[in-house]
């Protein structure tokens, strides 16, 4: 009798929780497609658990786009990266608007240009960053300042906003000057025979980048911190081939090999940053850096200990990652369009030659360098560090005529609007330096539009940072070596969370 009992305990308690699964996996979520279809927003028929991943997933493996022609740079690659987000807004486009489903997570992608502006200057605390960021993302960035939401996101944007202010950036100058140069010396080794050699520049400016942020804001060299940075370049490529797998509920919960090797590095990245922040406390480095503002901030907090262990290493992962990969990977696609683009290299480096006159930059010639200027906006155009801004109604919204219901994704898609042609003329698709003579406002018809480093309260805290550390490193490496693009280059970039290169890129360099 009491085992009858306790089956049918069982039996109960199992089927109300299939029931309620069902419903978080299904039900809810088609209410609120739902209420998108009341209001014309139409999109592919989702399957059970599934969504549309199986049907993105088979347009992904069909990869329309052409082999790389050796020697060869074209940027038109940006059309075939998603291809089913092309094919979806052929067939369901309404305004500019469609929705689809990863797994339960509904998605609302926007291209209208008039809503992009409205939800990009949005200063709710109603619009926040996806909450898939920190459960399917979460081992790398945590609940850091880029993926945390209200009261979390404000006071951490709060504590570490000022430290990346340009007045704080001028004390940096000599940290960057001392790694380019580092760098320069490294592809001098590398040019072994005459003067003239081919380099391959992704990973050296990966370690360019890593070395600037560690001395900067944590102040170590690269070389100890190299460790932090192999494993969360790691974490990385694991966490994009799961990119396409997002929503799918207990996927990361199974112990297949991916999964194990994620949550190994996860568990040996934070003690290494916990065993910095520690040697930072004992009081053996004394900066006034990113690292310290960090540790201050979560012991100033009201967090539990284990809260405040996690504050220090989300953000500290959060630095560490978008600080140097978005800026590694920026310098090596303006690099490659410098030299696959001779006139305008040319005109650069005579730029950098007349402003700085032999001296190494400072914060005044740095602001003088205006052909750099336009050249960097160009490449964060046609290759931008965000591919889309993502956005998640943390309850329900109103843009316009628009309601977006509670828990929808918006997905703005950064990567296409940079190459509109409404918006930037015939030439979209060109690199055409020329076209910010006049900044942003005067070559984007809608300035929001151009999001490099996403848009609103939420735009990157450390655009300053970025924007002079690629200047510096430009203005140096172009002082000591012309660039060309050798015939066994092959231009494919791929998307691994942010655009690189499938096969680096190697240039051919020449000193000066």
């Amino acid at each position: 009798m009491l085992a009858a009992i306790v089956v049918a305990a069982i039996a109960i308690a199992l089927s109300s929780l299939a029931a309620r699964m069902y419903d978080q996996m299904h039900r809810k979520p088609n209410r609120v497609r739902s209420r998108l279809q009341k209001q014309g927003i139409r999109g592919p028929e989702p399957s059970f658990l599934l969504g549309n991943i199986a049907e993105m997933r088979r347009s992904q493996a069909k990869d329309s786009r052409s082999p790389p022609v050796p020697g060869r740079v074209s940027h038109e690659w940006a059309h075939s990266l998603f291809p089913f987000l092309n094919d979806w807004s052929r067939r369901y486009g309404f305004g500019g608007m469609l929705s689809f489903m990863l797994g339960n997570i509904l998605v609302l992608f926007v291209e209208d240009h008039e809503l992009v502006k409205e939800i990009s200057v949005c200063t709710s605390l109603d619009l926040g960053k996806p909450s898939y960021l920190q459960k399917e993302r979460g081992p790398l960035l945590g609940q850091g300042i880029l993926s945390s939401n209200g009261p979390l996101w404000v006071y951490q944007r709060k504590i570490m906003s000022p430290e990346l202010y340009m007045d704080k950036i001028k004390g940096m100058y000599g940290i960057m000057i001392e790694s380019a140069k580092e760098l320069v010396s490294c592809w001098e080794k590398q040019i072994v025979n005459g003067d003239e050699g081919e380099v391959r520049i992704d990973l050296d400016m990966r370690n360019f980048s890593a070395d600037v942020i560690s001395k900067a804001c944590f102040g170590s060299s690269y070389t100890d911190g190299r460790l932090i940075f192999q494993k969360l370049r790691a974490l990385q490529r694991i966490m994009s081939s799961k990119s396409m797998l997002m929503g799918l509920p207990g996927l990361k919960y199974i112990p297949v090999k991916s999964n194990r090797e994620l949550w190994r590095l996860e568990k040996e990245i934070r003690s290494l940053i916990l065993g910095v922040a520690e040697e930072r406390k004992k009081g053996r480095n004394n900066a006034r850096d990113l690292l310290q503002i960090i540790i201050e901030g979560a012991e100033n907090s009201d967090l539990s200990a284990e809260n405040k262990a996690r504050f220090i290493v989300d953000n500290c992962k959060t630095v560490y990652f978008a600080g140097h990969e978005t800026t590694a990977m920026s310098a090596c696609w303006t690099l490659l369009l410098l030299a696959s683009n001779p006139e305008w290299q040319a005109r650069v480096r005579e730029e950098v030659v007349e402003v700085c006159g032999g001296r190494v930059p400072d914060p005044d010639m740095v602001n003088k360098m205006k052909l750099l200027r336009m050249v960097i906006n160009e490449s964060l155009r046609l290759y931008p560090t965000v591919v889309f801004m993502s956005r998640e109604a943390l309850e329900d919204m109103h843009f316009g005529k628009l309601m977006v219901p509670k828990g929808v994704n918006i997905w703005v898609p950064v990567i296409s609007l940079h190459r509109d042609t409404s918006i930037w003329g015939p030439d979209a698709d060109e690199f055409n330096p020329d076209r910010f003579v006049n900044g942003v406002a005067g070559a984007c018809k809608v300035p929001q539009l151009y999001q490099p480093f996403g848009a609103g309260p939420r735009i990157c805290a450390g655009l300053n940072l970025a924007i002079v550390e690629l200047k510096i490193v430009l203005a140096i490496l172009l002082t000591k070596f012309s660039f060309s693009v050798p015939s066994t280059y092959q231009h494919s970039p791929v998307f691994n969370l942010v655009i690189e290169p499938e096969h680096g890129i190697n240039l051919t360099m020449k000193k000066i």
